[in-house]
């Protein structure tokens, strides 16, 4: 499942009442069969040149009575009604709970304010590794990997020269948080750390990060090496989607083997404190793996996956002081009793309930008859219900933030790339249009600007050229 709704697209109604149902023209949708592959005439944005959202004719929010909005700070506004879980009173600086399995953000503080990661960055290393290596593989060190570091960075003690397979790397990456390891890694990948930061930053705007630029694989000091809470929920949410990475980042002990400079077994030790089921203090029960983190700048950082009953949350801890443990906890215990009582979140930040791609709202009287905005769904894919009764068809609509764009026959446009007005844009799988980000195709990236549409011929916005058709030049 990949971030659905996270990103930070909310805004006041503007003055649009729940009620507006006067619909203008509606816009002309072109599926298209395959994406743009360089294969023939694609219009889309040039670079430099202005482009547009799809033709927006109403704007809609499913919640019942009116629908507040961000002030676009991303502050949590953590209201409590009556009969709702209380909300945790966070002290880190900047936190997000995700529900990955229900694609909702239940609660977020300062989740777009960028602080230097520490650490969690590895989670990203790990990720790409995972992607691009064998677990066999056998990456040997160089003399940069093992002395481009820090003082009083932690390390493994590796020496140029040594050898050791990525699997045993992983271990020293996410168990005991080696920097060398880090850089040998990346060494390996990409042949030095920059080109494999990167691709760590390709990786990110692939997955919708809008806060974050890595310039390491290990999260060590540097002034251009920061993320959100937001972005690295997006990240964690990748990472644990792969087996391996969880099956590692699960590991209580390991033993890391010895090599001619350091002759002994290495006893390795998870440093996430709720993954060792022995912490009595400490563990989390269904944990999947974490992340620790942590420099003098950074302070604490923390990422943490747990999965009970069906239902994956997502905890990040950004700018901790020593609170990242009792946060954590605090926002995990939350998410699993709205979990229980089948609540949807009480910080104040309107993210799109279970029922519905754009969220839940009322489903009393069946469609076609007047009464609250909402979503159906059958078995041929989503529809939207207006207040006046009728099916969104042929036309694009903003609901609860988010733009949705649906066919003539009144389904919503799913995932992948569509032809709007001769424009083309790129929907997420929620449905979601989306907007400044990277987009991978049949191996070839593609980058949508700050209004979906495909970027062509000119330089993006984070300085990487992309050809007439779309395509990243490399």
């Amino acid at each position: 499942m990949r971030f659905k709704k996270y990103r930070n697209c909310r805004m006041r109604a503007a003055g649009l009442a729940m009620a507006l149902c006067l619909m203008t023209s509606g816009v002309s949708l072109g599926a298209v069969t395959i994406p743009p592959d360089g294969s023939g005439s694609v219009q889309a944005q040039t670079g430099g040149s202005p482009s547009r959202l799809p033709a927006l004719t109403a704007e809609f929010s499913t919640e019942e009575g009116s629908n507040e909005y961000l002030n676009g700070q991303g502050t949590a506004q953590n209201t409590q009604e009556a009969g709702q879980t209380a909300v945790p009173q966070i002290k880190s600086d900047a936190a997000v709970l995700y529900d990955a399995t229900h694609d909702r953000v239940l609660y977020e503080k300062n989740a777009d304010a960028q602080h230097y990661p520490a650490s969690i960055t590895k989670l990203m290393t790990a990720l790409l590794v995972l992607e691009h290596c064998s677990l066999s593989d056998t990456v040997t060190f160089s003399q940069s990997a093992v002395t481009n570091l820090e003082s009083g960075a932690v390390t493994l003690g590796v020496k140029a020269g040594d050898q050791f397979t990525v699997e045993q790397c992983l271990y020293g990456l996410l168990l005991k948080s080696a920097n060398e390891i880090a850089n040998g890694l990346a060494e390996h990948v990409s042949g030095s750390v920059s080109s494999f930061a990167d691709l760590m930053n390709q990786k990110a705007a692939s997955l919708g990060c809008t806060g974050t630029h890595f310039v390491n694989p290990n999260g060590l000091n540097d002034p251009n090496h920061y993320t959100t809470a937001r972005d690295m929920a997006l990240i964690a949410e990748a990472a644990f989607e792969n087996p391996t990475l969880c099956r590692i980042a699960s590991t209580v002990n390991y033993d890391f083997p010895a090599t001619a400079s350091v002759p002994s077994v290495r006893k390795l030790t998870m440093g996430h404190k709720m993954v060792n089921p022995n912490n009595k203090e400490y563990y989390y029960e269904g944990i999947v793996g974490g992340k620790t983190g942590y420099t003098s700048l950074a302070g604490n950082t923390l990422v943490t996956c747990v999965e009970r009953n069906g239902t994956r949350l997502i905890a990040v801890i950004l700018k901790s002081r020593q609170t990242h443990y009792a946060d954590t906890k605090a926002l995990l215990d939350y998410g699993f009793s709205l979990s229980q009582a089948g609540e949807t979140g009480t910080s104040g930040i309107q993210t799109g309930g279970t029922s519905g791609p754009g969220g839940s709202g009322s489903t009393s009287g069946p469609a076609g008859t007047s009464g609250h905005c909402r979503w159906v769904q059958d078995a041929s894919g989503w529809r939207f219900v207006k207040t006046d009764g009728s099916y969104a068809a042929g036309e694009c609509l903003k609901i609860n933030g988010e733009i949705y764009c649906f066919k003539q026959d009144t389904y919503m446009v799913s995932s992948g790339w569509y032809q709007i007005d001769g424009i083309w844009y790129y929907f997420r799988s929620s449905g979601g249009l989306a907007t400044s980000r990277w987009v991978e195709t049949n191996g070839m990236w593609y980058y949508v600007d700050e209004n979906g549409a495909l970027f062509t011929g000119g330089t993006t916005p984070d300085g990487y050229r992309v050809d007439e058709n779309g395509v990243w030049i490399r």
